[in-house]
């Protein structure tokens, strides 16, 4: 709810109209140690965006594990996401295109961006009404991701919108022994470069004391940080 406060009062105090989208969930299924936290559940998760919702007036958004969560959680937010580990899926692609919602597929970090192209197909021909396709980053060596970012512009090819997701970009999976580590402090520039590039949106996870976060805290930024990234990103929208 803080995050949630905190974004829709600096949205509402910008002039240039940016929508936006709050992302939480309810579970974390991909985590390096079996003893991370892994989420409130989809009963408490589902409560909670909600409250949200209602409370801020915004879209809500959150990742599906298996295709028998996609009607109850098509029930409460306005998009449903697929994460990148589940990108090919079949299954799970089919029943969140049939629920009628937009679906946001991350793509793998092991994927060729022309190959996100059969998730785009899977899902919409089950129905889906608009696809969003999400860069996270690819793998490179052992532990560590990059941003090709031609990977924007041919996913764009093929799908309704094309998000950069920043701050799990700059993810170093399983660098820091239980937990994934990660480099925030490119997170400011790799959104620039992203809304230079033309993306449609910028993923960012931010907290207000990022080193107690309980996922992904070495890459989530604070909220001084996000303030002053939105502001620089929609300064370089604008210039485009």
């Amino acid at each position: 709810m803080r995050v949630a406060e905190f974004t829709a009062e600096l949205l509402g105090s910008m002039d240039h109209q940016t929508g936006w989208v709050f992302k939480g969930s309810f579970m974390k299924d991909n985590r390096t140690s079996r003893d991370s936290y892994r989420g409130p559940g989809m009963d408490e998760g589902l409560r909670i965006l909600e409250e949200v919702s209602e409370s801020f007036g915004v879209r809500t958004i959150t990742d599906i594990h298996n295709a028998q969560q996609a009607v109850p959680v098509a029930q409460v937010v306005d998009v449903i996401q697929i994460p990148a580990f589940l990108c090919r899926q079949t299954s799970i692609l089919e029943a969140a295109g049939a629920t009628g919602k937009p679906v946001n597929i991350k793509k793998g970090q092991f994927m060729n961006p022309e190959n996100m192209k059969g998730a785009v197909v899977k899902t919409s021909e089950a129905g889906c009404p608009e696809i969003w396709l999400t860069e996270r980053g690819t793998f490179f060596g052992y532990g560590d991701l990059v941003v090709d970012f031609r990977s924007l512009s041919v996913m764009r090819g093929f799908s309704d919108m094309v998000i950069l997701d920043v701050t799990h970009s700059l993810q170093r999976p399983g660098a820091a022994g239980g937990e994934s580590g990660g480099y925030r402090e490119y997170a400011p520039a790799l959104a620039r470069a992203g809304a230079a590039w033309g993306v449609d949106g910028l993923f960012i996870e931010t907290h207000p004391d990022p080193s107690s976060g309980l996922s992904d805290s070495a890459t989530m930024v604070d909220f001084d940080t996000l303030d002053s990234m939105v502001r620089s990103a929609v300064f370089h929208w604008e210039g485009l």
